[in-house]
């Protein structure tokens, strides 16, 4: 696994562009993760000494890559996450899919239910049989371009739902490549899967500058090599 990426730095954020495969907070594995690197990038190259403060603004998947959010200091934080809660931050992801997709545009809408039992996103087409406990999920997206049987595509959810573009895609018919928790059909090399946040815009928490950052894939997840 490659190490994470920055992308920016100033004295409230941290950017960086998080390996497929890496954890981006602590779990029952006890594996490495970006939160963690984070930290031991700060006290070394600013030689801190004690603990170093940094939260994490939000997530990704582990076996997604891309662009994430880290705060170093409480107040970029506290005004970070609301930002995510409340849809100011926009973030576009390019995903590699399984399938023919004729359609160059199109919207999805679902509701969300989590299932403990397989640890995945059940897709519903309506709250009614989706049940108490669903979320609502939008996302849209646009084909890029088309090799052999898989499809690139630029992903914009419109909400911020767990393994929201996982499971959406997947429920239509594209489920991402080496994504087999949601149809994929065949595992990527290194474990990955072929999603990757590729853009995030939003105003400064502290500074309210326009901030508008991109990263393309790297090979850290097969699927785009």
């Amino acid at each position: 696994m490659r190490p994470p990426f920055v992308v920016y730095e100033d004295n409230h954020l941290l950017i960086v562009d998080k390996p497929a495969g890496m954890l981006s907070q602590g779990d029952d594995t006890g594996d490495a993760t970006v939160l963690d690197w984070g930290k031991r990038y700060i006290k070394h190259k600013y030689k801190k000494p004690g603990d170093v403060y940094l939260g994490l603004a939000h997530r990704l998947d582990r076996p997604t890559s891309g662009l994430i959010i880290m705060c170093r200091t409480s107040k970029a934080l506290s005004r970070m996450q609301p930002m995510f809660a409340e849809r100011q931050v926009t973030k576009t992801y390019l995903a590699v899919v399984n399938g023919n997709i004729e359609d160059r545009k199109q919207d999805l809408v679902h509701w969300l239910k989590h299932d403990p039992s397989v640890k995945r996103m059940r897709v519903h087409t309506s709250e009614r049989k989706a049940g108490m406990g669903a979320k609502k999920a939008e996302l849209s997206f646009q084909l890029l371009a088309r090799v052999a049987s898989y499809c690139m595509l630029e992903v914009n959810p419109k909400t911020g739902r767990r393994h929201q573009i996982r499971a959406q895609l997947g429920a239509v018919g594209y489920p991402i490549a080496g994504d087999l928790r949601y149809g994929g059909k065949d595992p990527l090399e290194d474990r990955s899967i072929g999603l990757h946040a590729y853009r995030l815009r939003f105003l400064h928490p502290v500074g309210k500058a326009p901030m508008d950052f991109k990263r393309v894939p790297s090979s850290s997840s097969s699927a785009f090599m």
